[in-house]
């Protein structure tokens, strides 16, 4: 899978630019194993100016967040019928509502983030303090590798 990522990415940030890694970045905010960072700082050393940059892929990566949510918000609804009635599921959703969004700053982390921001929605936390705590972190550690590394 790393070789074809590299194919993607030496093939649609060069020729499409800021929407080349807007769409690297949405589909690394999914649970495939894809890495927008990689494809930031791919883009920045292929000519894409850094604030740009950062814009592009937060864009992408923010968007696949608001999607990952939906998804899970979407499967609750096919199985609530079927969960209400579990007491394991009950007490999850109550510590999901006590302390859930406390797991949300986990949420800009390698493979643990991404399904979190799925929970989110099947755990129907509140959406606004979702776009708050995952943009703001999503964007911060694409500013800080943009700016910060290179």
């Amino acid at each position: 899978m790393e070789s074809s990522f590299w194919e993607i990415l030496s093939k649609l940030i060069p020729l499409y630019g800021g929407i080349g890694l807007a769409i690297v970045s949405f589909v690394a905010a999914t649970i495939l194993p894809f890495s927008s960072e990689v494809a930031l700082v791919f883009a920045i050393v292929s000519g894409l100016p850094p604030a740009e940059a950062v814009a592009w892929a937060s864009l992408g990566n923010c968007l696949a967040c608001v999607v990952n949510y939906g998804l899970g918000t979407w499967f609750y609804s096919r199985i609530e019928t079927k969960i209400e009635t579990s007491n394991l599921y009950s007490m999850i959703a109550l510590k999901m509502q006590t302390w859930g969004h406390g797991i949300l700053f986990f949420s800009f982390l390698p493979i643990v983030g991404d399904p979190i921001t799925i929970l989110s929605g099947f755990f129907r936390q509140r959406f606004s303090l979702f776009i708050a705590i995952v943009f703001t972190l999503r964007i911060v550690r694409y500013i800080f590798l943009a700016f910060g590394f290179l």
